[in-house]
């Protein structure tokens, strides 16, 4: 989605869903299907709780977060690594975030996984190969080649060498990466928590969920700024 939709504030279930995908990878479930996944529009999402205990540890969450971890706004990132606007996020928004609000302490940001193959034929495996890279401490590098190289690997009929050739450049182990991408685990995990994002209501890429607040869109930090200043404000005011 080009444009940013501020839908509203929303209830708490996303990262509740996240804690089920942990049960799924331990049970060995079958991977979740998302037929019913749409492309690029708006809809209501939902927001995490503050803890999934020893789940997290399970789900890489700090290795796909940014920030401090008392910061007092909180940013999940909903995205597809195939995705255009996705990109355009990257390119454009992140880095002023990251400089303006992440590296001050106000925000922290976590990547929520989002594939959507209907639409986005090799964004399945990119996430996977991300996550195996997460497994390894190395998921913002691999996040950072995959974005940058989109145009490279988008028409590939089979995605996985170029992938796996993305590992020196990620300081990634690539023997690690092809066990990881191996054993299924992930591919459950990353399935499992699109469906869970789904479940809470997200219907596209990228989306935001910011201290409660959905946003679908780009995110100009234009019209992010005054938001997240909004927040701090009257987040830091209550201390």
């Amino acid at each position: 989605m080009n444009r940013t939709v501020v839908i509203g504030s929303v209830a708490a279930g996303l990262l509740v869903g996240l804690g089920a995908v942990g049960l799924l990878g331990r049970r060995g479930g079958a991977p979740v299907a998302q037929a019913n996944a749409p492309g690029q529009s708006a809809a209501v999402a939902a927001t995490a709780p503050p803890s999934l205990g020893g789940q997290a540890d399970e789900l890489m969450l700090a290795a796909r977060t940014r920030g401090a971890d008392q910061a007092p706004i909180v940013i999940y990132e909903v995205s597809d690594f195939q995705c255009p606007f996705c990109r355009q996020f990257w390119a454009e928004t992140l880095p002023a975030l990251e400089r303006e609000y992440i590296k001050t302490g106000k925000v922290r940001l976590t990547f929520i996984n989002f594939p959507i193959p209907q639409l986005h034929a090799n964004a399945q495996a990119a996430h996977e190969v991300a996550m195996c890279a997460a497994q390894q401490d190395k998921f913002w590098r691999m996040h950072d080649l995959l974005y940058q190289h989109q145009g490279a690997w988008a028409g590939l009929p089979d995605p996985g060498p170029y992938f796996l050739g993305l590992a020196d450049s990620a300081r990634a182990d690539r023997k690690g990466l092809e066990t990881c991408l191996g054993g299924g685990r992930i591919r459950q995990l990353v399935q499992g928590e699109a469906q869970a994002s789904w479940n809470a209501g997200v219907r596209s890429t990228p989306s935001f969920i910011v201290q409660g607040l959905l946003m679908a869109g780009t995110a100009p930090i234009g019209q992010l700024r005054p938001i997240l200043d909004s927040i701090y404000a009257a987040r830091t005011e209550k201390r």
